[in-house]
């Protein structure tokens, strides 16, 4: 399974359903069922420590993107850090 899309869409999903909803929980439940299911995939195909820096990335874009929108507003932002998730996910895991 290739995880780059599931961490983007993980983070871009969790936006739009805490903006849309105006529950910002609702967010971070489709957050983190995306990164569970990638992370899942990342261990496998990347191991333990692989997984962790992945992890590490998806879940640092997330409070990135909070710092980052006030720079340069929250739709760029989420796409920014949704981007750079993506790319580790396959240049860690799914070019394998």
């Amino acid at each position: 399974m290739t995880t780059a899309p599931i961490a983007a869409l993980g983070l871009v999903g969790g936006y739009v359903a805490a903006r849309e909803s105006g529950v910002r929980p609702l967010g971070g439940i489709v957050l983190g069922a995306a990164g569970l299911y990638a992370g899942r995939t990342w261990v496998v195909k990347a191991g333990g420590a692989g997984a962790a820096g992945l992890a590490a990335v998806y879940l640092g874009g997330f409070g990135a993107s909070h710092v980052l929108a006030k720079k340069i507003g929250a739709w760029p932002s989420v796409l920014v850090v949704a981007a750079v998730s993506a790319t580790a996910s396959w240049v860690v895991a799914d070019r394998r």
